[in-house]
């Protein structure tokens, strides 16, 4: 709106060139979403709290786990609503609006902003911790990850192939099959973080290294004379989802500040699938959507624990995580939770580093 509204304007006051710039605009972004959480989330909290939208801690197959966690029952939970305004507010504020790639994402959050809120609802409302039914969740992520399939398939701007890390040209075109992978990518992005999001502030946390990977590549993307240089798609546009991801990080930040240990209040599934499902399309529409396995491996291998829980116990009838996800596990071992969660920051910052060092290493 800023852009729209002032930039026309320079000839009347040079500051108001300033707008033109997607840094520029990304920091007031950031700042802005930053301060709208600080500012209402004692607020935000004692609403929910009066609402009774608060986490039961009901952990039928895992005692050990639901010791651990007892004193989390009666914390606030469904943030993620929080964040959403924040973001909300701050790209409308900061973004060029004319620009179908900010609309797009913004659909993405909020679509499975309600997904996670109607499961958020129906596990309040249940004595036990089991909201909507998987295939219920899973379809409507998946019409989500349809839509935005469709439109890159039959979209001028973008193309249907995989942009792979360590490679400079493209080698791999999904054609009609990039709709499919649309909806994984979505699909998964959403549903792994949504895993994640155990202990006090682990998932919030990596989330901002994820984050800003992303509102670097973003703008790497939509800068012509960067992309040539790194051999990376050039998508015509792109830097302005380097506003979105600016403000996704500053509203997690400021989240942060109420989830870290002992949390105030919880993301909820109403942000987990949400902001997951978000960073899922972002990567799809810059064509990383493949360097998001490496950005988030953090989130990649909490999936793959409870993957590999089910199969081996399906199959040998044999835990190989005293329980899962792997966060949980560590829980179970002894390890204290402040503990566990720095120590995943701080491989989340490696996978980060690690995701963008494959610019130059091709």
């Amino acid at each position: 709106m800023f852009y729209h509204l002032l930039y026309p304007l320079k000839n009347i006051f040079f500051g108001f060139n300033l707008f033109k710039y997607i840094t520029f605009r990304s920091a007031g972004s950031a700042l802005t979403s930053f301060l709208i959480v600080i500012l209402f989330g004692n607020y935000f909290i004692k609403k929910l709290e009066s609402l009774r939208f608060t986490e039961k801690i009901k952990f039928k197959d895992a005692p050990i786990l639901e010791n651990l966690h007892s004193q989390k029952e009666g914390t606030p939970t469904a943030g993620g609503i929080l964040v959403i305004f924040a973001v909300l507010f701050s790209v409308i504020l900061w973004a060029r609006l004319d620009n179908v790639f900010i609309w797009l994402t913004l659909f993405v959050m909020v679509s499975l902003g309600l997904v996670g809120l109607k499961d958020d609802i129906v596990k309040i409302r249940k004595t036990q911790r089991r909201g909507i039914s998987k295939s219920e969740k899973l379809i409507l992520q998946g019409l989500v990850g349809l839509i935005i399939g469709i439109y890159i398939y039959f979209s001028k701007n973008l193309d249907t192939y995989l942009d792979i890390p360590f490679i400079k040209h493209k080698i791999v075109d999904l054609g009609i099959f990039y709709i499919f992978f649309s909806i994984l990518v979505i699909t998964a992005s959403s549903n792994a973080v949504n895993l994640t999001d155990g202990l006090d502030g682990l998932a919030c946390g990596s989330l901002i290294f994820v984050t800003l990977t992303y509102a670097i590549l973003s703008y790497l993307a939509g800068h012509f004379v960067f992309a040539k240089y790194l051999f990376i798609p050039f998508i015509k546009g792109a830097g302005e989802l380097t506003v979105f991801c600016a403000s996704l990080g500053g509203a997690l930040l400021g989240f942060l500040w109420f989830n870290c240990f002992p949390a105030q209040v919880f993301l909820g599934d109403t942000g987990s699938l949400s902001i997951g499902g978000s960073l899922g399309c972002v990567s799809l529409f810059i064509k990383k959507e493949l360097l998001l396995i490496i950005a988030g491996g953090i989130f990649v291998i909490e999936t793959l624990s409870v993957i590999l829980q089910i199969f081996s116990f399906k199959i040998f009838k044999k835990r190989i995580f005293k329980i899962a996800p792997l966060h949980h596990h560590f829980q179970a071992l002894g390890y204290p939770e402040a503990k566990i969660t720095i120590r995943f920051w701080i491989v989340s910052v490696i996978l980060m580093i690690l995701a963008l060092s494959t610019l130059k290493i091709r």
